[in-house]
């Protein structure tokens, strides 16, 4: 099973075409939060289309989880026809469990004390914008970065891949591995 990880899209359809790229060959998709908008904080991140953002999503032909994000809001929830999970969503396929949020809620360490206490293989966040991908005893702790803000100016998203037994960061402006990990 391939499972496509992305976060913090800011209302980009260009962030969200060069992950596609990745992420058209996933099973499912999750996707950390901050979906449409860029929040004042940010620039207004290239092809800047918050309601043809919406479109794709609503349309996508594959399942997608959404853990809410700190700049998404109840209005896109009326909009999008995909539940926001918050502050947290959980998903299990065969004995791989999976616990995601967007970030902005739990430090790192009480966020790793929840993986151990509901013993999740992965603890998967955005909200950084920087990717992430280490292991902290049995758990894979994964932020894929952002496909259109990005912090350290490398686009960003990822694959878990449970045939192959990895987990890989991408690199969206040349599709190349940025970081690998195995389960």
């Amino acid at each position: 099973m391939k499972i496509g990880i992305i976060s913090d899209t800011h209302g980009s359809v260009a962030g969200w075409e060069k992950s596609w790229k990745i992420l058209e060959d996933s099973d499912i998709i999750i996707h950390c939060g901050d979906l449409f908008n860029h929040g004042p904080g940010n620039p207004i991140p290239e092809k800047y289309n918050p309601k043809e953002l919406l479109n794709i999503f609503n349309n996508l032909n594959k399942p997608i989880l959404i853990s809410r994000g700190n700049c998404d809001s109840e209005v896109d929830q009326t909009f999008l026809n995909i539940p926001l999970a918050y502050p947290f969503l959980f998903y299990q396929i065969n004995n791989l469990r999976i616990l995601v949020s967007h970030g902005h809620i739990f430090k790192k360490d009480e966020w790793i004390e929840l993986g151990k206490k509901w013993k999740i293989n992965f603890l998967i966040s955005g909200h950084t914008h920087i990717p992430l991908l280490e292991k902290v005893e049995n758990i894979i702790i994964l932020n894929p970065g952002s496909p259109s803000l990005p912090k350290e100016k490398i686009p960003t998203c990822a694959m878990i891949d449970t045939d192959e037994g990895d987990i890989k960061i991408y690199n969206l402006l040349d599709h190349s591995v940025f970081q690998k990990e195995n389960l």
